[in-house]
């Protein structure tokens, strides 16, 4: 199967598990960055990023055999990131799930696609508004921040975010619903200087 833009994430992966190499090619282009920036995000530890982010995308190339299309491919694929980062705590005797230092993995999220402003002071700009955000995702408290960054770096909706994290909508609404919150209050200047 030729994988073009509409192709879903699930007919990937299900063309991937009969043999399709190209469909997992087709996969890791779409969701790479999005999940070395939630893995980045949630874990301090510059050479752990790496390498969890490669057990991830390996457990998935394990898994291709046994994958049903249950939910969304996203949801699959965060649940073995998120899943990946718990085992990693575990093993280090911290299951607290905490956010990235991102000047330490500066190459490597420039590396990442993303969408920025060509000129200098609007780089300048970004920068300082994106180092004023990452600060203020790094303050939230770690159960908000991973419902946070599901929800925007994943693209989970509430039910996949709950299903995931094993937890109630109700309880991922309210984690949502104080993560907003704070990051409104925390950059609430930002808002000021706009009008």
């Amino acid at each position: 199967m030729p994988a073009s833009a509409a192709t879903s994430d699930e007919d990937l992966m299900l063309a991937y598990a009969a043999g399709d190499a190209a469909a997992f090619d087709a996969l890791y282009a779409r969701h790479k960055g999005h999940v070395y920036r939630y893995l980045l995000r949630q874990c301090r530890q510059g050479v752990a990023v790496d390498e969890l982010f490669q057990d991830v995308w390996m457990n998935l190339i394990r898994a291709r055999g046994s994958y049903t299309p249950s939910a969304k491919f996203a949801t699959y694929l965060y649940r073995l990131a998120h899943n990946r980062l718990i085992d990693h705590y575990r093993a280090s005797g911290r299951v607290r799930l905490v956010s990235a230092d991102d000047e330490a993995h500066e190459e490597a999220v420039a590396a990442l696609p993303a969408a920025r402003g060509l000129e200098p002071e609007a780089r300048a700009e970004n920068r300082e508004l994106g180092e004023r955000l990452k600060g203020a995702v790094a303050s939230l408290p770690p159960l908000q921040r991973d419902a946070f960054l599901l929800q925007q770096e994943a693209g989970l909706s509430l039910n996949e975010i709950a299903e995931l994290t094993g937890v109630g909508v109700e309880t991922v609404k309210s984690r949502l619903r104080y993560a907003v919150n704070k990051l409104r209050n925390d950059l609430s200047d930002l808002r000021e200087v706009e009008r």
